[in-house]
């Protein structure tokens, strides 16, 4: 049995019939093609799949793509304008914010609710706001630079 679904996806719509067991982050990967979004654990623990939906951040290993019905879903890929890097994007690689890269979308797309929530955070802010994303590279430190260096150029953009 499948069903129908209808979801924007960095503002192109897809419309396909899935099975109504089917997570969002297969959805993104194995249905479109959306490979940024990673699958690190299944089990909403590491943070890799992070994505915007309907511009809130969301572990999309925990949602069906049922569920994401009618909704506009931002990947990694749609942070960016063109070939102009999203703020947060270019502060990851200027800041060295990330190593081996698996984590980097779903931190970059968590920062990113981060930001919007709270626009200029502290560096507790910044970890606190990141505890539900895992890197096993980096030890952290230069992810707070990223977002402390992003916080100054992206306060007030969506």
């Amino acid at each position: 049995m499948t069903v129908p679904v209808s979801i924007t996806v960095n503002g192109q719509r897809y419309d396909r019939e899935v099975e109504p067991r089917l997570l969002l982050v297969h959805f993104l990967r194995e249905v479109i093609g959306s490979t940024g979004t990673k699958v690190g654990c299944d089990t909403s623990q590491c943070g890799a799949c992070t994505v915007l939906m309907d511009g809130a951040s969301l572990k999309s290993c925990t949602a069906l793509a049922v569920q994401a019905d009618g909704a506009e879903v931002t990947t990694i890929e749609g942070l960016a304008d063109g070939d102009a890097l999203h703020p947060l994007q270019d502060a990851f690689w200027e800041k060295h914010g990330l190593q081996c890269g698996f984590c980097t979308p779903g931190m970059i797309m968590a920062s990113h609710e981060l930001l919007r929530v709270t626009p200029k955070p502290s560096d507790a802010q910044i970890r606190h706001g990141l505890e539900g994303n895992m890197c096993r590279c980096t030890g952290y430190q230069n992810i707070v630079r990223a977002v402390r260096q992003a916080a100054g150029t992206t306060a007030g953009q969506p």
